[in-house]
């Protein structure tokens, strides 16, 4: 029930495990960065639900950092769901790509190549049609089906005046390890600071913040620096977002 996952108790987190582990349930639906907190304690007290097939994320873009620990802690597959509470659910994850459900809506992209703005028209809600909705993300159309991208609002502007999608920059961090998650905001005049938030307190970052700041700074075409914190606070909606253009 906490918007701040970090600020969470040991005695709180226990008690959410013991949940669990009573309740034996088959999959969890969380909020990714919820999620990835829950599984670094499950994992630092050993924790196992052997009833567990697959988690659920949706609410806010799911990175590869949490994704990543939700896996190897859990040990089964992460399904990230996609959608809005004006249109529902719209995509469902499967084999790398996001499908669509041709019942509950059609789906276009502005852009035919690369990334665009996703526009939807909804079949199922008599009460509010709507009819080439603006839903505010970026998707990328394949043949393989969709690749979110993140909030519209969320891209960065690189130096040569490239969009850097959500994705884009979450993609630096695939194979990054001991990070819980992150932050990336870049001010108006387009410099950029990086914070990291550790698996664990106190854990040394020097040699992901050094790949991290080089990759990023490649990138967005200027220095990127990193410092390593103990709290990334979410939006006042609960979200969290990993990337952020500060307004002028």
């Amino acid at each position: 029930q906490s918007r701040i996952p970090f600020t969470l108790g040991e005695e709180k987190l226990a008690g959410m495990a013991k949940e669990v582990a009573d309740w034996a349930p088959v999959f969890l639906d969380v909020d990714p960065v919820h999620g990835a907190w829950f599984a670094l304690h499950c994992e630092r007290h050993g924790l196992h639900f052997p009833s567990l097939r697959f988690i659920l994320t949706s609410y806010e873009y799911t990175s590869v950092v949490h994704r990543a620990i939700m896996e190897r802690v859990f040990g089964v597959p992460v399904i990230n769901l996609y959608g809005s509470s004006e249109t529902g659910h719209l995509l469902v994850e499967h084999a790398g790509a996001m499908l669509a459900s041709p019942e509950t809506a059609i789906l276009e992209s502005t852009s035919a190549e690369g990334f665009g703005e996703l526009l939807v028209t909804t079949l199922t809600n008599p009460y509010l049609p709507l009819l080439r909705y603006e839903i505010g993300d970026f998707v990328e159309s394949t043949p393989d089906g969709y690749r979110v991208h993140g909030r519209k609002r969320d891209a960065l502007r690189s130096a040569d005046g490239r969009t850097l999608t959500t994705r884009l920059i979450d993609q630096a961090f695939a194979r990054i390890s001991g990070i819980a998650h992150y932050q990336l905001r870049q001010k108006a005049d387009g410099s950029a600071h990086l914070f990291l938030l550790p698996e664990a307190e106190g854990d040394s970052l020097t040699l992901a913040q050094a790949k991290l700041t080089a990759e990023l700074s490649r990138h967005l075409g200027t220095a990127v620096p990193a410092e390593s914190v103990s709290l990334i606070a979410p939006e006042d909606s609960g979200k969290f977002r990993l990337t952020v253009r500060e307004a002028a």
